[in-house]
């Protein structure tokens, strides 16, 4: 038996943090082992590998290939926004037959899943962003960079709620629906802001999950773009 490492040609997925794998031949057949990639951090699919033309390539491409950015809408009738990082138990959601959470399919369906209950939500990771206005109807959920003074992009007093991320996810509802849920307005803390904005319908498009998006990187980072449509 020899044992050779071959690279990865992933088709669009992305597969373990190797970029090669370790395959077996035995006698004519090379027998690649199967334990050494991992599902797709993007589809959630364990895409067939085959050893061809001196390569390890993936069968099927990722559905996928550029990432998802994901919208929703949230309804504010009441021209009130609960903004902090975490709404449950009041608004959940049911991850029974979902993608895995840490893919960015399942955090899609996540996101999908919490505006069907009412809430803007979307991860971020450990960032403690902050909700910015920027214009008539326009919000960002952005941190901002800084400037060669060391001072924010991002003027301060267009910081409407700053996000702190213990969850590691924004989440947004409409104030008086959080109350008719169950919510109890004095048990909210620092971290919970209510924000007044015009009464209307809110398109959230959120993008830590499209392809190529780095929450660490320089300058300002948008997370979500929010815009006021009805």
């Amino acid at each position: 038996m020899t044992i050779r490492r071959l690279p990865v040609k992933a088709n669009g997925h992305i597969l373990a943090r190797e970029s090669d794998v370790e395959v077996h031949q035995v006698g004519d057949q090379e027998v690649l082992i199967p334990r050494v990639p991992h599902a797709c951090a993007v589809c959630d699919t364990w895409p067939e590998l085959r050893v061809t033309n001196e390569a390890v390539e993936a069968q099927k491409p990722c559905l996928y290939p550029g990432g998802i950015t994901t919208e929703i809408t949230l309804s504010v009738p009441s021209g009130k926004m609960i903004v902090t990082d975490d709404l449950r138990p009041i608004m959940n959601y049911d991850p029974t037959g979902l993608a895995d959470y840490n893919t960015v399919l399942g955090q899609a369906q996540a996101v999908k899943a919490m505006a069907a209950v009412g809430c803007a939500y979307g991860p971020v990771g450990n960032t403690c962003p902050g909700l910015y206005r920027q214009g008539a109807d326009h919000y960002i959920i952005a941190t901002p960079g800084l400037d060669e003074n060391d001072d924010p992009l991002l003027p301060e007093d267009m910081c409407l709620a700053r996000i702190i991320t213990d969850l590691w996810a924004y989440s947004i509802a409409d104030f008086e629906l959080w109350k008719a849920r169950g919510g109890v307005p004095e048990g909210l803390c620092w971290a919970d802001t209510i924000v007044d904005v015009p009464a209307g319908t809110y398109r959230f498009m959120h993008h830590t999950g499209e392809r190529g998006f780095d929450r660490d990187a320089a300058g300002t980072v948008t997370f979500a773009n929010i815009e006021r449509i009805a």
